[in-house]
Order: structure tokens, then C-alpha cells, then sequence
């Protein structure tokens, strides 16, 4: 039962780790229906602090998901799409504290003075991926959305799959969905 139990919580944190918290911002003063065409506003992506290759990588992602939803690239566009990111440095420190008994029979002849400490460190990148929509003619921001989540050195196909991962779950929420 123990290792059941510690299977639970390690599916738990690692999955956690893997998630991706998306929050979104709008002027709720727009009518998001009017824009069907964009394009990408070089001198914001400019700014991220990522490297090309990674710029390229979430450029190909918002592209993509864009033109799914049934949005133009244009040369004239309704809205400027930007993006920025910030990273910091995470750590995880789990203790369990375990008297030697618990789910099931008997108790540990193995631990020191009856009590076994387990203390696990997990170090990691939080990364955050800001997406912004800007209306071209007005020149203001009108949707932002804002994607957290682990990040981890990786090979080129994971860390591809990843920033997929962080566009797609933040423009599915682009549109803002109407309040009836």
C-alpha cells in the first residue's frame, strides 16, 4: 500500500510539472469577431530572450494554431501578434517522514531509531510565455495570454513539442468566449 501510495504522489508531482497554468487578460470593450487577418510584430519578438532558434520554434507554433482557428496571415492585418518570455529557476524540497509503520504489516526492522526521513530536491525551469494581440490600427494591446510551466533541457524534437504544447494551450483561449 505504501508503494501505491508514493506511485499516487510521484504520478501527481510529475504531471503537475508537466502542466502548463494559462491566464488571459482582454479589453472587453473589443469586438474580437472583427479581426480575421495577422501578422507577427518583429520588433516585440525582437525583445524575448530566448534564443532564434526557440523564437522560430513558438513564431511556426502561433502561426499554426492561428490558421487553424481560421485566421489569415496578412500583409495587411487587424492585429500584431508579439510574444515575450521570462525564466526562473525552481526548487521542490519533499520530505516524508515515516515512523516505520503505516499501510499494511508489521513495521521496518531497517530504519534508524523506528523513523525513516526521505527528503527529495527537484531542481527545475519554470518558463512563462507571454502572448499578445495588438490592434494594428489603435496601436493597443488588446489580449494577452500568459502560459507557465516547467521547462527542461531536452533534445530538439522535446523542447519543439513543448513550446507546441505552451502556444496551443494558450491560444485556445483566443477568442475570449462571449458573456450571454
Amino acid at each position: 500500500m505504501k508503494k501505491y501510495v508514493l506511485f499516487l504522489f510521484s504520478i501527481a508531482f510529475l504531471t503537475s510539472c508537466n502542466s502548463i497554468k494559462v491566464a488571459t487578460d482582454y479589453d472587453s470593450k473589443v469586438d474580437f469577431k472583427s479581426y480575421k487577418t495577422f501578422a507577427f510584430y518583429k520588433p516585440g519578438i525582437d525583445k524575448a530572450e530566448i534564443s532564434d532558434l526557440d523564437k522560430k520554434r513558438v513564431l511556426r507554433a502561433i502561426e499554426s494554431e492561428l490558421l487553424a482557428k481560421g485566421f489569415a496571415k496578412s500583409e495587411n492585418p487587424d492585429f500584431l501578434v508579439s510574444f515575450f518570455t521570462k525564466s526562473r529557476q525552481k526548487v521542490n524540497i519533499n520530505q516524508n517522514n515515516n515512523m516505520g509503520y503505516g499501510f499494511g504489516w508489521g513495521w521496518n526492522p531497517w530504519m534508524f531509531n523506528g523513523m525513516n526521513n526521505n527528503i527529495s530536491v527537484d531542481q527545475y525551469t519554470e518558463g512563462t510565455l507571454f502572448v499578445d494581440f495588438i490592434d494594428k490600427d489603435k496601436k493597443e494591446l488588446v489580449w494577452q495570454g500568459i502560459g507557465t510551466g516547467a521547462l527542461k533541457n531536452q533534445n530538439r524534437e522535446k523542447k519543439e513539442a513543448r513550446i507546441n504544447e505552451f502556444v496551443k494551450e494558450i491560444v485556445s483561449r483566443f477568442p475570449p468566449e462571449e458573456k450571454k
